[in-house]
């Protein structure tokens, strides 16, 4: 500091207003490495003396200050160590102002730290060489400096943190590496700060007391001591020696911190991998029931060890499936379902095939042919949804021994059993009751779609749109349904209609046409009322025929318009068909058909974009989403036993899964249905097509993707109806996710580890969507203080008692204020707003040593 800025600040202390009490100012002016003291000899100030202070002058100075002139302002300049007890005017300094001028008094005074830690800054001495340094601690803008604050802000600033607590240093320093010799912030810690003290921060939070100290044995510690919060210790006695005697809340929390911090979490994935395979976790866990680790987290392995025995449960005929089910669920909540996600969602529905097998212990019984629809509208579909879930989990997981081992058991399950009885059932269903008349009572034909719903609107002068999807099969239409209806503000319902035979695209959408006659000429082609109707021209032909203001228009047209062009284009228009194909244009290609089940995700997707712009681009009530046939697919290849020569007959036409041919005559292995209910052709014409799902063994063409046959997942195809609203409008309800509430009535913690209830106020329906929450006990300045719990409310019981959630928490071990309000947070994952607040108070009173 200079002469003038010296004099300055000896200046503004002196004409500081007196305190109560006061009569005088007297300021003491340390300069214990004697740096000032020719500028002391030519301090001049005002109506102020000044007198040289020194050990042997004590007792002069005293009597001076205190008896000789007791009112005179006096700057007391010395070289002394005033807090020294050897210091005669010890009580006078104590009422006195102390000035430093020294470079560390003078950051001490910036900082506002107390000249009582002055030993203390002087030791870390080199920290505060650093401008940057001292101005990051300063940052923190603390109020009351004690020895424990400026050693946890010296080590937050070495290791960059925005904190001032030990947690954030430790976890930082792990981040780095976990080799000691190349860790930076170890290093800095070292050079700036104290090594010995940061070890003893680590015993004191985690009881870490290893005679030698290393990071990587520090990270087995805290790991292993989460371990056993869900692990009972006595299993993990291979590992005891990491796992902390006391302070096991502060390890766990740490952990659960790290672990689902949003960016740390991928190096502790790294960490965790590293030290299961150094421990050989696995070779204990392999011994261990699945009991006692279901419930654990922390290292991968354990989800591994738990698929591993899911698989192999389902792989011995193990029938324990709520149990693999519910366990499925709750690993939802742990930290590596996301690496395992495609695993556990094969499972998934691996363990729902199984189950659903087992309800049909006794096969899938033999009905008339109304009733087998029926059944499989209302359930049988599900097999499809489960098969179809399991294989798209099964390619996004790509190559696994796991997944490989099930193969055989989905198909065998699928394949062989449910299409064995269920198509072979239907197929006898068919033969007997709907070869001259291809209708089921109480069930809509799909030649009959445009009369039945679309005509009523032309009629009224309503605006309709018809979305037409190829390929859309029943199963996917349910999972349109349920998709849409958290999607929109109107509602939309389903029915089914049993499409024609054969169950082709030309044929299908001549259906779906206004009509008053179908045919199919010489060529091939199907007329409607004589009219080709192939390609969209044609289709916007017959359209206009029936309703001048109509249009048909292919789904990526719509895409490649902004809003403005889409309603220029639509402009006037009453009766408008889009053209919709992903399904069918995948699966009916050899070379792509493998990617069947992905365009079937793609075609949800594109579906509920286009439902999406007709409701908000171009202002659509009336919608109806439909398919011209569904499909049959299997992911092995096919045997020769699923092929079927074909026979000797004048066929007009020949594909995988049909032929037509004027000849009527009984061919083995397949039925002959008269196609006279559906189109008008003289002389007639008939359909052959083979029984339950075999295929003609034909050149050319894929043979794991069909139709064109009679299988209900060929020709039950969907119908959604759908009557947009808008908000204000009667009826107008927009889906909302379910809340979670907590239900414990106690505002109270009294133990570090504690538990509470939560709720799901609804169970999950139409316009009631699932919610993922992140529930946690936090301080004022919102300092996570405990453990993160995920809670997923997507539960669909009716019953309330089966919608609650106990969930566990743990409490870092802190000195809590009985008197401080704490709170418990519930926060949605998905928009990361916190939607309650629950105030709290921590009364812990004894902390017990063992607190797991």
């Amino acid at each position: 500091m200079q002469s003038n800025q010296i004099m300055s600040s000896l200046q503004e202390a002196f004409n500081e207003p007196l305190k109560d009490g006061e009569e005088r100012k007297l300021v003491f002016w340390t300069d214990i490495d004697k740096e000032f003291v020719d500028d002391f000899n030519n301090v001049q100030i005002e109506n102020v003396k000044t007198i040289h202070l020194h050990k042997h002058n004590q007792f002069y100075a005293k009597h001076l200050l205190e008896e000789e002139d007791p009112t005179s302002s006096y700057l007391i300049y010395t070289n002394m160590d005033l807090q020294s007890r050897e210091n005669w005017l010890y009580d006078t300094v104590l009422y006195s102002k102390v000035f430093y001028a020294d470079r560390l008094s003078l950051i001490m005074s910036d900082l506002q730290i107390d000249y009582s830690f002055r030993a203390m800054v002087q030791q870390y001495a080199q920290f505060f060489k650093s401008k940057d340094r001292t101005k990051r601690l300063k940052s923190f803008a603390i109020q009351t400096y004690t020895k424990e604050l400026i050693e946890l802000a010296i080590m937050n600033v070495i290791c960059k943190t925005q904190s001032l607590d030990f947690e954030t240093v430790l976890r930082k320093v792990l981040m780095d590496t976990l080799d000691d010799e190349n860790n930076r912030y170890l290093y800095d810690i070292e050079r700036y700060f104290d090594i010995d003290t940061f070890w003893n921060y680590v015993e004191k939070e985690y009881n870490y007391t290893r005679e030698k100290k290393t990071l990587r044995t520090l990270c087995m510690h805290l790991s292993l001591t989460a371990l056993s919060r869900s692990v009972d210790e006595k299993y993990l006695s291979n590992f005891s020696q990491f796992i902390a005697e006391y302070n096991r809340t502060n390890a766990f929390v740490f952990i659960d911190h790290w672990m689902n911090h949003k960016e740390d979490y991928k190096k502790f994935n790294d960490y965790m991998e590293e030290i299961e395979e150094e421990i050989r976790l696995a070779d204990t866990l392999n011994q261990l029931p699945i009991e006692v680790f279901q419930e654990g987290d922390i290292f991968p392995y354990i989800d591994r060890a738990v698929i591993i025995y899911i698989a192999n449960s389902l792989l011995n005929q193990q029938e324990d499936y709520e149990s693999h089910l519910g366990l499925i669920n709750r690993r939802r909540t742990k930290h590596f379902y996301d690496k395992y996600r495609y695993l556990y969602e094969a499972l998934f529905f691996a363990v729902k095939m199984q189950a659903f097998k087992k309800e049909y212990a006794y096969g899938i019984p033999e009905s008339q042919a109304v009733s087998l629809y029926q059944a499989y509208v209302k359930e049988y579909y599900l097999m499809d949804t489960y098969y179809r879930k399991f294989y798209l989990a099964y390619d996004a997981e790509g190559p696994s021994d796991i997944l490989s081992k099930l193969k055989p058991l989905i198909e065998n399950l699928y394949t062989n059993w449910f299409h064995g009885e269920l198509s072979t059932n239907w197929s006898q269903a068919v033969k007997n009751e709907m070869t001259n008349d291809w209708s089921l009572s109480g069930v809509r034909n799909q030649q009959h779609f445009y009369t039945t719903f679309i005509a009523p609107h032309v009629h009224k002068n309503e605006r309709v749109f018809v979305i037409i999807s190829d390929a859309m099969r029943y199963e996917v239409g349910k999972e349109l349904q349920e998709r849409l209806n958290t999607e929109i503000m109107g509602d939309c319902e389903m029915e089914s209609m049993i499409s024609v035979v054969p169950s082709v695209t030309k044929l299908g959408m001549a259906a779906l046409l206004p009509h008053n006659q179908l045919e199919i000429n010489e060529r091939g082609q199907v007329l409607v009322n004589g009219q080709n109707s192939s390609g969209l021209e044609n289709r916007n032909n017959i359209l206009k025929s029936y309703s001048e203001d109509s249009i048909a228009i292919h789904f990526e047209d719509v895409f490649a318009m902004n809003k403005t062009g889409r309603r220029e284009k639509f402009k006037g228009k009453k009766l408008i068909y889009i053209y919709h194909d992903a399904i069918d244009a995948i699966g009916d290609n050899a070379a792509t058909e493998s990617g069947t089940f992905q365009a079937v995700e793609q075609a949800l997707d594109e579906l509920s974009n286009l439902v999406r712009i007709i409701r908000n681009d171009l202002s659509g009530t009336y919608l109806y989403i439909t398919a011209d046939h569904g499909f049959l697919f299997q992911k092995d290849d096919l045997r020769t036993s699923d092929l079927l020569q074909k026979e000797s007959i004048d066929a007009l036409e020949i594909k995988r899964r049909y032929m037509l041919s004027r000849e009527q005559k009984e061919l083995p292995g397949q039925f002959t249905t008269d196609l006279s209910s559906i189109i008008e052709n003289e002389p007639n014409l008939y359909a052959y097509v083979p029984n339950a799902t075999i295929r003609y063994r034909i050149q050319g063409a894929g043979s794991k993707f069909v139709h064109g046959g009679a299988s209900l997942q060929e020709v039950s195809v969907p119908l959604l109806k759908i009557k947009n609203k808008r908000a204000g409008q009667r009826g107008a309800e927009s889906s909302q996710k379910v809340d979670i509430h907590l239900t414990s009535t106690t505002r109270q913690i009294t133990n570090s580890i504690f538990a509470l209830d939560f709720f799901q106020t609804e169970k999950i329906a139409d316009k009631i969507t699932p919610r993922k929450v992140v529930v946690y006990i936090t301080d004022e300045k919102d300092q996570a203080l405990s453990n993160k719990e995920i809670i997923i409310g997507d539960l669909t019981s009716s019953d309330p008692k089966e919608r609650v959630f106990n969930i566990q928490f743990a409490l870092k071990r802190l000195d809590y204020d009985r008197n401080m309000t704490y709170y418990l947070v519930i926060k949605d994952t998905e928009t990361d707003v916190i939607i309650d607040k629950i105030p709290f108070t921590i009364n812990l009173g004894i902390i017990s040593d063992f607190d797991f």
